[in-house]
């Protein structure tokens, strides 16, 4: 099996790290119309690569396929795409609701966040719950996503604390959205997200997607 390779563009938003194919939706500062309009929740993304091919393989058999041992080099890649001056007190993984973990065996988000830290020293902190099931994402447009898991979050206390928040794709970042406004509301100082990897929009699939809910006046 070929080995994953890292995102890569000439053009990418200065705060959520998402690549465009050119610089027209990036403001002087580089930033896009969603970090601009407040609507991310996060203050800056990180992502090892695009969710295609090999990657995409390996995060379905570490998910789906249920093979944990693929959480080694997994977290290894979430190391290599952790910036090294960035500063975090504690790993928060994104959780599942209950009867989604107990179906699964494991939260992938959480053994990512703990092979992460065996490798940084970074600690994990069990810090959100989810409070109400929520459907699958795939398939709705990026507002129906954000009304799905809105206020589906919960988090402890942690004021004043910097958290990396861990999961395996980005797909819209609604999710990720959801879970830094709930780590905010409890006092969180900062909250960057890191996964593994990210969907990327300039792909053909996701244009043809995109279209095809706006005909639908999904977006």
């Amino acid at each position: 099996m070929e080995s994953p390779e890292p995102l890569s563009a000439e053009f990418f938003c200065s705060s959520c790290r998402t690549p465009f194919e050119n610089s027209f939706p990036l403001d002087d500062s580089g930033r896009c119309a969603l970090c601009r309009s407040g609507l991310r929740g996060f203050d800056a993304a990180y992502s090892y690569g695009a969710y295609e091919g090999v990657l995409r393989d390996l995060i379905h058999l570490f998910k789906y396929g249920r093979v944990r041992t693929l959480a080694r080099p997994l977290s290894g890649l979430l190391a290599q795409a952790l910036p090294r001056d960035e500063v975090f007190d504690a790993t928060v993984p994104v959780p599942l609701y209950w009867i989604r973990r107990l179906k699964r065996g494991f939260n992938q988000s959480e053994l990512l966040a703990r092979g992460l830290a065996r490798r940084t020293g970074i600690p994990v902190m069990k810090a959100l719950g989810r409070v109400r099931p929520t459907p699958t994402q795939a398939g709705l447009s990026n507002s129906a996503r954000r009304l799905n898991v809105a206020k589906a979050f919960h988090s402890r206390d942690v004021r004043g604390k910097r958290i990396l928040l861990i999961d395996d794709v980005m797909t819209t970042g609604a999710t990720a959205a959801a879970c830094a406004s709930a780590l905010k509301q409890a006092g969180a100082r900062r909250v960057a997200l890191l996964t593994v990897a990210r969907v990327d929009r300039r792909m053909e699939g996701w244009r043809l997607t995109a279209a095809q809910s706006m005909v639908k006046g999904k977006v």
